[in-house]
Parts: C-alpha cells; sequence; structure tokens
C-alpha cells in the first residue's frame, strides 16, 4: 500500500481532515502503541479517535484507492454522528474490541451488526470481512469456514469477496475431518473471484487468492493442482514486477515471488531480483534477508550466512528473531548443531527481551520446542 495506495494525489483532501501516522512495529518505542492495539497483521488501517480514546474503524488486510477512501469516509461519518444505528455501533464495538485483541467477543459483536445490518447497509461487506477474520485469529476454522459460505452470496461481485472467499478457504483447508464439499465451494468462490474483471483488487491481493488456492490444493495432496497453481502464480507474479513503475513497486512483489521460486524448486531465479533490490533500499534488512533464506534453499549456506550477517545489522525488534531463526537453519543444514543451538538459545534470549507488546510466548515457547530438537 505504501508504493501503490498512498502516493496516490487524490488522497490528498484528507489531509487536513486525519493526522497520517505510521507505526514501526519493529520499533521498541512503539511497543506501549502495539499493546494497546495489537497488529495481527500487516498492513493493518486503524482510525482513532483521540478526543474519546477509542477505536473508529479497524480494517486488516490491503486496500485499493477507492477502498481507502471508503473507509475514511465510513469512519468520519461514524466520527460525527450523534448517534448510531445499532448495526453500526454493533460494528464499532467489534472494531474495538478486534483492535484490542479480543477477538472472540469482537466475533459476537460483528454476527450482531450483521443480524442488525439493514437493507443495502452500506457496510455490509467490511463487517463480513471482519468475521471471518475473527473467526480465523480465534482458530474457529469450521465456523469461519461455514459463515464464509453463508456470507459470499451477500457480498459475490464486491472487492470484498476476496477476503471472505480466501480467508473462508484458508479455514476450511484446515478444518477436520476434512468436508472435501465446503472446500470445493469455497475454492470455486475464490477462484470466481480471481476471474472477475469488475472487481478491482492489487496484484498484491491477487496473489493472496493464488496462495489461498495454492495452500488448499496441498492440504488436500493435489501435488499436480499445487504444481500448475504455482506455475500461474510465478508468472502471474513476474508480470506484475514487470509493470512496477518504481523500484519500490518492483520490490513489493520480492516476497511473494520468492516463495514461488522456491516451491518451484527454483530459488536461484530470485537471486538478481533480491540483489536489485538490496542495491535499491541499502538501508532495508528485507533483500539480505530473503537472500539469506534463497541461499539456503541453494545449498550456498556460506553466503547464506553473509547476507543474514548484513540483515541482522540493519533489523531491530521482532525481525530479528526472525532472522536469527533462518540462521539456525542454515547452521542445521550445514551440520553445524552447536552453532544451531547457539544462535536458537540467542533467538530466545532477545524474544524474552522484547517489551510488552512486541514480545510473543506463542514464539518463545516455539523456538524453545525447535531448541529441544537440536542434539
Amino acid at each position: 500500500m505504501k508504493a501503490y495506495v498512498y502516493t496516490d494525489k487524490s488522497l490528498e483532501r484528507y489531509a487536513g481532515r486525519f493526522v497520517w501516522l505510521a507505526i514501526n512495529t519493529e520499533d521498541a518505542a512503539n511497543a506501549a502503541f502495539l499493546k494497546q492495539y495489537p497488529i495481527p497483521a500487516l498492513p493493518t488501517l486503524l482510525v482513532l479517535d483521540a478526543k474519546r480514546g477509542q477505536v473508529t474503524l479497524r480494517y486488516v488486510g490491503g486496500a485499493t484507492v477507492p477502498q481507502v477512501k471508503k473507509l475514511l469516509d465510513e469512519a468520519e461519518q461514524s466520527y460525527r454522528a450523534r448517534s448510531l444505528s445499532p448495526a453500526d455501533a454493533a460494528l464499532a464495538k467489534g472494531d474495538g474490541l478486534a483492535a484490542a485483541g479480543k477477538s472472540k467477543e469482537a466475533v459476537k459483536a460483528f454476527d450482531d451488526a450483521i443480524a442488525a445490518a439493514p437493507k443495502n447497509w452500506p457496510r455490509f461487506g467490511r463487517t463480513a470481512e471482519s468475521l471471518i477474520y475473527a473467526l480465523s485469529s480465534t482458530a474457529d476454522y469450521a465456523r469461519c469456514a461455514t459463515r464464509a459460505l453463508e456470507l459470499y452470496p451477500r457480498v459475490k461481485g464486491t472487492v470484498s469477496a476476496a477476503n471472505v472467499a480466501s480467508t473462508g478457504l484458508a479455514c476450511a483447508a484446515a478444518v477436520e475431518p476434512r468436508n472435501e464439499t465446503m472446500v470445493e465451494q469455497l475454492e470455486n468462490a475464490t477462484q470466481e473471484v480471481f476471474d472477475d474483471p469488475k472487481i478491482v483488487l492489487s496484484d498484491d491481493d491477487r496473489s493472496g487468492l493464488y496462495l489461498a488456492l495454492i495452500d488448499s490444493r496441498d492440504a488436500a495432496g493435489d501435488d499436480e493442482g499445487v504444481v500448475d497453481l504455482q506455475t500461474g502464480w510465478s508468472a502471474f507474479l513476474d508480470q506484475s514486477a514487470a509493470r512496477a513503475k518504481t523500484a519500490e513497486q518492483r520490490a513489493v512483489y520480492d516476497s511473494h515471488r520468492l516463495s514461488a521460486y522456491v516451491a518451484l524448486g527454483i530459488p536461484g531465479k530470485a537471486i538478481p531480483m533480491l540483489e536489485q533490490s538490496q542495491r535499491d533500499f541499502p538501508n532495508d534488512y528485507n533483500p539480505p534477508a530473503r537472500l539469506a533464506y534463497a541461499y539456503k534453499e541453494m545449498k550456498e549456506y556460506d553466503k547464506a550466512l553473509a547476507a543474514s550477517d548484513r540483515a541482522l545489522e540493519l533489523a531491530t525488534g521482532p525481525r530479528r528473531i526472525a532472522l536469527l531463526s533462518t540462521r539456525a537453519d542454515v547452521y542445521v543444514a550445514k551440520g553445524d548443531a552447536k552453532t544451531a543451538r547457539e544462535t536458537l538459545e540467542q533467538a530466545i534470549a532477545e524474544a524474552k527481551a522484547l517489551p510488552e507488546g512486541q514480545r510473543s510466548d506463542r514464539r518463545i515457547a516455539s523456538l524453545e520446542k525447535r531448541l529441544a530438537t537440536i542434539e
């Protein structure tokens, strides 16, 4: 969004109505903010009411310029309204609960909003997206998939259909025992969104649809279907990057392109792309971090460690934990269990030292469990 959306001049008219703020989630200085407003994924858009000290609107995921305009207009209307309808009030309650990390309580509020929604309620699509995301966050996968199927016909043909279908599909793929009918219906819905030229989505978001379909086919054990989708995904991403008008726009696709190349067994194809990004953005840890991963997959371990060194020099906060984890993988692959253990111990120590708001007990437990497996 930084490369494609927030640079759009049509958003300038909002400059006097909103105070724009970007939060670096890796910076310890922002830990108190993150404690109050947990960020489950990037990007996340929050509109905060400073006077009342509350969340006016919350939206998780990428958005196009028209979507951002609609969200900002909606937030302003809610802020200025003397009273809210039952549906609007329930939605506002759900946004506040979700922003505080209370996903289970938010589910009830979003459900209430949908139940109270009048015909042609303009906030229905966003509410449906928020409900499905909240259900996914609580790991209530069966209900997440079921509600996605129920809500999809009501958002079909709109931009909200993308998140409802793809998140619902991810939930359906996680349900045990597997419900093939449910999976097939949500796969069809996700593909329908992708194929609909009237739904305006960023290429980054369309890549997300590919990922949902690939993960679903992988869960089904459909190796041929997975390879076909991965091949199409890789070609789609290459075309999207070729259309980029700036280095920043091109680099948007680096992460997904690397994932596609690795999945297809051709990680070396990512090296020129990532080296270019490293030249274009010498102060960004992402290009060397991705180079480290690509070289690891290529079994060029010394190059992977050198790239990891560069990334660690640039990274701060939680991102260092992920980099150290990848570095440990390199040492394991090299057969150096001693240094792998030392690296994971460093990752655990740094993870525990992070301030509340950035510290993740789940990640620490995962690292400790992994450490115990290295002999």
